[in-house]
């Protein structure tokens, strides 16, 4: 049971390094007029899949060590 609070708890910390980091990009030059929604919610995909990413690399490294 831990472990999945474990995982959540990793998730949701590079979740929110994913969002803090893609502030430095300027997604206004890359979206078209009019469509807020829409780049929006791919912000909130980039940023999930970013977490996604760090968070599974975390683990297997933490899994690594711990099991090595």
């Amino acid at each position: 049971m831990t472990d999945f609070y474990l995982r959540v708890l990793i998730y949701f910390f590079c979740f929110l390094i994913s969002l803090y980091g893609l502030q430095a990009l300027d997604f206004s030059r890359f979206v078209k007029q009019g469509r807020v929604f829409q780049a929006q919610l791919l912000y909130f995909i980039i940023a999930c899949s970013l977490a996604y990413l760090m968070g599974s690399f975390m683990m297997s490294v933490i899994y690594y060590f711990y099991k090595g």
